[in-house]
């Protein structure tokens, strides 16, 4: 049986035509067991070719947004570097047979195990911003490239990152000095981050700023450094439309070319960038209720088990599945044409919730729908490929959506 969705035209700016056929392809030709999360491979691979198009930089795939081997494999054999924070991300690399040399770790605060197993494995670009980090990496990885985390604004983003690591100026660059007379170490580089789904291409204005002032005062103390790390923040689309990847490093170019000699090396490290646009989460209506003046819809996706980011302010785009006895059910390529055809479709608010029994499971609220939504009924969820299934838990015992490369 064809299954049939309400698609409106803000969806189609959200989520690519060519992602949501083969989607809809998909949940025509197999037996789903819900939730799951559909990747589109040839999307990921478009993604990951754009990023640093523009910047002539090297990218370094946040390994945190997706995990998933499948997911990593694409990655792999387009030639792109991977940044990770653990010794399980690690693993996860190694496992693809992904090699050092393309592997770097931007986590401020490691453990002695994992600097030592990073070590091991051939990975030598660690970063830094802290007297203690930097002795860890002396002892247990002598030798290595170090680069400085600075603080930097993250006014804009959806998921700001600002507080938890990096230092200012005068901060910094007494720690390069110390790494530079220590020579245990080798200090190469800055690097910083805007934020998560950075909507204000400003910050990395800024940050450029900040960071050719630290590079000034380095090699005033005789440190000459060669790489800038700008790290990541590349928004996607979520409920309204984001700027595109080559719109971004258009507007930081420019900047950046002022403010840096052509020779510096210049690395990134996307991760929502190359898979959030092209994941959609298929879930599946578990239950409706009228409770005071809300209208409930229950999902066998939420907070805990997929849509973590929910909680920190991420709000994405819902397309419903349409009763079999939709006037506007159609199939094929129309199926995307929209729903705005002149009908009397009624709508109403809905709060959308997860299956587990904790009341902070809500994954949205006065989100505009149609009213008869069916219970068992499909729910599709664009832009749903980064940091869902790599937050997910098992609480409460329901599952991890599993994911499948389309």
């Amino acid at each position: 049986m064809v299954k049939r969705f309400w698609i409106g035209e803000h969806h189609k700016r959200i989520v690519s035509k060519k992602t949501l056929l083969k989607v809809m392809s998909y949940l025509d030709s197999h037996d789903l067991h819900t939730p799951l999360l559909l990747m589109d491979g040839e999307k990921i691979v478009e993604n990951a070719k754009k990023v640093g198009q523009f910047l002539g930089g090297r990218a370094f795939y946040a390994v945190k947004a997706n995990g998933d081997k499948k997911v990593l494999s694409l990655l792999r054999d387009v030639d792109m570097g991977f940044e990770i924070a653990s010794e399980g991300e690690l693993e996860l690399l190694a496992s693809v047979g992904v090699e050092p040399e393309r592997i770097i770790t931007s986590n401020p605060i490691k453990s002695v195990g994992f600097i030592e197993a990073l070590f091991h494995y051939g990975v030598r670009y660690f970063v830094f911003d802290s007297a203690s980090e930097l002795e860890k990496l002396e002892k247990y990885a002598p030798g290595c490239r170090v680069y400085i985390r600075l603080s930097v604004p993250n006014e804009g983003a959806e998921w700001p990152l600002s507080k938890k690591f990096g230092v200012e100026l005068e901060d910094a660059l007494s720690l390069m000095k110390m790494a530079h007379k220590n020579k245990k170490v080798v200090p190469v580089g800055i690097t910083f981050h805007v934020g998560s789904q950075c909507l204000n291409t400003y910050n990395w204005c800024i940050a450029i700023d900040k960071a050719r002032r630290l590079w000034e005062m380095c090699r005033e103390e005789g440190i000459f450094l060669k790489m800038l790390n700008i790290g990541g923040g590349y928004p996607i689309s979520y409920r309204r439309v984001a700027p595109r990847i080559e719109e971004v490093e258009k507007e930081i170019m420019g900047y950046l070319r002022e403010r840096f000699p052509s020779e510096v090396e210049v690395f990134l490290e996307p991760g929502r960038a190359v898979v959030g646009d092209a994941g959609v989460m298929v879930s599946r209506i578990l239950g409706v209720a009228r409770r005071g003046f809300e209208n409930w819809l229950y999902l066998d996706v939420g907070v805990f088990n997929g849509l973590m980011e929910s909680l920190g302010g991420i709000r994405y785009s819902w397309i419903p599945q349409q009763p079999s006895s939709s006037p506007l059910s159609v199939e094929g390529e129309s199926a995307l044409d929209g729903y705005h055809r002149g009908t009397e479709m009624l709508y109403k608010k809905w709060t959308v919730a997860g299956p587990s029994c904790d009341s902070m499971d809500v994954i949205d609220k006065n989100v505009e729908m149609p009213s008869s939504l069916e219970v068992g009924s499909l729910m599709l969820i664009p832009s749903a490929g980064a940091y869902t299934v790599s937050y997910a838990s098992e609480f409460n015992g329901f599952p991890v959506p599993a994911v499948e490369i389309i």
